[in-house]
């Protein structure tokens, strides 16, 4: 029987090391903000860990807490970042394979994916798709599509490109075994209890039903 779930999003944890992007400080948590979240998480089967971006601290703070409580963890790597100083080498994203966390397709240029055109969309994604199976040594089959960008053409070439499992960042719960999977991001801010919110959010009838339609629109404009 399906489950509703909590999918919760993190991007860089710690002090960064490079230049952020604008915007991107205020979803950088730091690694005590990032423990108390994974404390809150741990013993709950209804909530589900991703990373966006492929940050080098996913394998410098992220994995080590992971592994210290036995949780596992969707990593989204955006490709041609591999080896870029403060993202994750091969050897980074080999490690997140190795201890059993999923790697997953965050595009091959975080390019919003709704703007660009539909050769340059399915390059996107099959070299990405590609170029991760070769480091990892087998399938990617889930993505997340950077800056929460799609729509219907979108969604119908993530699937004929072989993803199972697409994550966007449209927040709130998801049905556990549903193919799009909405995401709630952990903002710098944001306290263990941002789980209780996130639920009490869509509690009235009207904010679910109203969470429902922005979606059903997202997936067919």
């Amino acid at each position: 029987m399906p489950r509703r779930l909590i999918n919760l999003t993190f991007h860089g944890v710690g002090e960064p090391p490079r230049p952020l992007e604008a915007g991107e400080a205020d979803v950088w948590v730091s690694r005590e903000r990032f423990i108390d979240v994974l404390d809150a998480i741990a013993g709950r089967d209804d909530v589900r860990i991703t990373f966006d971006d492929g940050n080098a601290s996913d394998v410098e703070h992220a994995l080590p807490a992971l592994r210290e409580r036995r949780l596992a963890a969707s990593f989204f790597v955006v490709a041609d970042r591999v080896g870029e100083p403060g993202f994750l080498d091969e050897a980074g994203v080999r490690a997140l394979a190795s201890s059993g966390m999923t790697v997953g397709c965050h595009g091959l240029h975080h390019r919003p994916f709704r703007s660009i055109g539909d050769r340059a969309l399915r390059d996107e994604l099959l070299d990405a798709k590609r170029s991760l199976e070769a480091i990892v040594g087998g399938p990617v089959q889930v993505a997340a599509c950077p800056f929460g960008s799609y729509d219907r053409r979108v969604l119908g070439t993530l699937r004929r490109c072989g993803f199972r499992t697409v994550y966007t960042s449209d927040r709130g719960t998801a049905r556990s075994h549903a193919w799009i999977q909405a995401r709630n991001t952990v903002h710098r801010g944001d306290r263990p209890d941002l789980l209780e919110r996130i639920v009490s959010d869509e509690r009235p009838p009207h904010r679910a039903w109203r969470r429902g339609a922005e979606r059903a629109v997202k997936r067919w404009r």
